[in-house]
């Protein structure tokens, strides 16, 4: 309760100094609506917006999963030769270099406007925190411990079971944290360049209608699929990581 409260007083605080704002400015709802007017829009378009939102969702929750197997199984792969790793790192970093709505256009190109496109373009936006972090987890293993266990015959792949995964995961778990966010702006970019549904697809059309409540109201929508996103990775690490919860 006490981690729900101050961001919840904050919201209450920002909401209502912009119902305020657009109250006393009488500015258009057209360029700003108020708080209220993005409620009604939601109530009036959930017929609309929730089917859309299950497609977006659909292929977050797919392409996340993309990148969170191939991303930890590439760090794994790394872990066994440092020559690999050197060679492989610096073009992960290198690929988030392009941005990625060119990304998104060339995949359509690539793979057409179905499906698959959409789930690689979330994947490709989402694997690299996962695989940096779980890459620099591999890494961050006690040299000690490491040689202790050498000592007493354990192979690497016993060093990798009992010491650098088990290390590595605080860190995998950050990345999967980061990537939950940064899946959800992959898929509206996709949809943007190519889809005929989805909630990226409706905030072009509510754009091209001028219709702002409906599109702040998608946002929105957006918005709390990533808050889920990032909450159930949070919980989900409170479970598989016991002893990293904090004492109040």
């Amino acid at each position: 309760m006490k981690k729900i409260l101050p961001p919840a007083a904050l919201a209450v605080i920002v909401l209502a100094g912009w119902q305020i704002y657009v109250a006393v400015s009488g500015i258009s709802e057209q360029v700003l609506p108020s708080p209220v007017e993005v409620a009604r829009a939601f109530v009036d378009d959930a017929g609309t917006l929730w089917p859309a939102a299950w497609t977006t969702l659909s292929e977050i929750l797919a392409g996340y999963a993309i990148a969170a197997a191939v991303g930890c199984l590439l760090a794994l792969g790394l872990s066994f030769s440092r020559l690999a790793e050197h060679a492989t790192y610096p073009w992960l970093v290198i690929s988030q270099v392009v941005p990625v709505p060119a990304i998104a256009a060339l995949v359509v190109v690539w793979a057409g406007f179905g499906i698959a496109a959409k789930l690689v373009v979330v994947a490709l936006v989402s694997f690299f925190p996962i695989a940096v972090n779980a890459i620099d987890g591999l890494r961050a293993s006690d040299p000690a411990l490491l040689e202790a266990l050498a000592s007493l015959g354990a192979g690497r792949t016993a060093q990798l079971r009992l010491v650098r995964v088990p290390t590595a995961l605080p860190y995998i778990f950050s990345g999967l944290r980061i990537a939950a966010v940064l899946a959800v702006i992959g898929a509206v970019f996709a949809e943007w360049v190519g889809s005929s549904s989805g909630l990226g697809y409706l905030i072009l059309t509510y754009n091209n209608e001028v219709a702002t409540p409906a599109e702040f109201a998608a946002i929105g929508v957006l918005a709390l699929i990533a808050i889920a996103l990032f909450a159930a990775v949070s919980a989900l690490e409170r479970v598989a990581l016991p002893w990293r919860r904090t004492t109040p």
